[in-house]
């Protein structure tokens, strides 16, 4: 059972996939849970907020933050795109969302972060909360910027981050690569309740994937988050390879951890 852990949480990104799959599980972590996005949102039912809002609109978000005492944050591009969008929503967006934090008092936040930071490494590496980042395009260089400006705000101002690098979330894997990266949805919850409600979060990085037998990532630096996966992409792995062709070990998608991101360009 997850236990509420705060009055009011903010959850942007909404419309989004993971931000719709996560609308349900996460109202039993608060008693308010605020939704909010720059598109559309379906109707607030019992025990929500439903508020529009572009994060790039600094009082816009000033006023979306006052009164909730955590955020999860998914919101802004979550897909390689021209340094104009990026910029406005990832860079832009995630100063006026932490500036926001500051003023309002805002303690924690979990901030949707993406293994895209480290996508120039090799799939025969193994990378953990120490490795500089390699991003593999614009988005994952955003995602850079967004730790470090959670680094920011931790050192400075005492407000906690969960930098959470998540690999694919879907409801399985769709791909070879996946067999790496995926996470479920009921993992990606636990993992974000775990960042909510261990006693003392600091500023840590953590690798959001399932319990996969092959993995580049190393989380032993984040043990004191909790996180335990209870899922795994151990269980398609015979249906992936029965309906996937041989990996073309001179492809940089099969080479890199970034996978298709670091073919695609020009920046």
């Amino acid at each position: 059972m997850t236990i509420p852990s705060h009055p009011t949480l903010l959850m942007t990104g909404a419309a989004g996939g993971l931000g719709q799959a996560m609308r349900q599980r996460l109202k039993a972590n608060c008693q308010v849970l605020r939704l909010s996005d720059i598109g559309a949102m379906a109707p607030a039912q019992a025990g929500e907020e439903v508020v529009q809002a572009d994060l790039a609109d600094a009082d816009a978000v000033k006023a979306l933050v006052a009164g909730c005492q955590a955020i999860v944050h998914f919101g802004g591009v979550s897909t390689e795109q021209p340094w104009g969008p990026i910029l406005q929503a990832n860079i832009i967006g995630a100063y006026n969302l932490y500036e926001a934090a500051r003023l309002h008092g805002v303690k924690r936040v979990v901030f949707a972060s993406s293994n895209h930071v480290m996508g120039f490494y090799r799939q025969s590496e193994v990378v953990d909360a120490l490795s500089p980042p390699r991003p593999d395009g614009l988005y994952g260089l955003s995602k850079a910027f967004g730790e470090d400006l959670s680094r920011l705000y931790f050192d400075r101002y005492g407000i906690e981050t969960a930098c959470v690098r998540i690999g694919s979330s879907f409801p399985e894997p769709r791909d070879r690569r996946m067999l790496a990266s995926w996470m479920s949805y009921d993992d990606l919850h636990r993992l974000i309740t775990a960042c909510l409600t261990t006693p003392v979060l600091g500023h840590s990085i953590i690798y959001g994937t399932s319990d996969n037998s092959v993995s580049w990532y190393d989380n032993h630096l984040a043990r004191h988050i909790g996180y335990r996966p209870q899922d795994s992409a151990d269980v398609f792995r015979e249906a992936i390879y029965a309906r996937t062709p041989e990996p073309d070990l001179n492809d940089p998608a099969v080479q890199f951890q970034g996978g298709g991101f670091v073919k695609i360009g020009p920046l």
